[in-house]
């Protein structure tokens, strides 16, 4: 037991790969920044920014704003997510808020209320505006 705290443990990595977990019957109030992953089975009322992996278990419930690289939820979300990659959302996933992700994977029975952006960022956006053939920008302007 004593080696578990030890900096010579085989479980610890300094490359940004561990898993925290915020345990069931845990609150957190204020912000949290993980290089790993990152797992809520409790409470957290903040900021979230998870280089890694968000998982929000059944029993998770997060109040305020998320950023991650991608997100899988069960629990109940309310606040902005933002989500580079992937989000998933559970049959018993709750998100209450706005949702900025590159894709989204919604099961059957999952709740959203919000709003929810897909894809490219604003400038990639405008950027495809700049690149259209003479005539469509001749019509667009009409």
């Amino acid at each position: 037991m004593a080696d578990m705290f030890s900096k010579n443990s085989k479980n610890m990595s300094s490359d940004g790969s561990s898993v925290n977990l915020l345990a069931a019957g845990t609150s957190i109030v204020g912000d949290v920044k993980s290089n790993g992953d990152f797992r809520i089975d409790g409470t957290l009322k903040g900021t979230l920014s998870v280089k890694g992996k968000l998982v929000v278990g059944p029993s998770g419930h997060v109040e305020g704003e998320i950023e991650c690289q991608n997100a899988d939820v069960s629990g109940e979300i309310r606040g902005k997510i933002n989500v580079s990659e992937l989000l998933m959302l559970r049959a018993s996933a709750k998100i209450n808020g706005d949702i900025f992700t590159g894709k989204i994977s919604i099961e059957p029975d999952a709740q959203f209320t919000g709003t929810c952006s897909m894809g490219g960022i604003v400038k990639n956006i405008q950027a495809s505006h700049d690149t259209q053939p003479a005539g469509q920008k001749a019509a667009a302007n009409q």
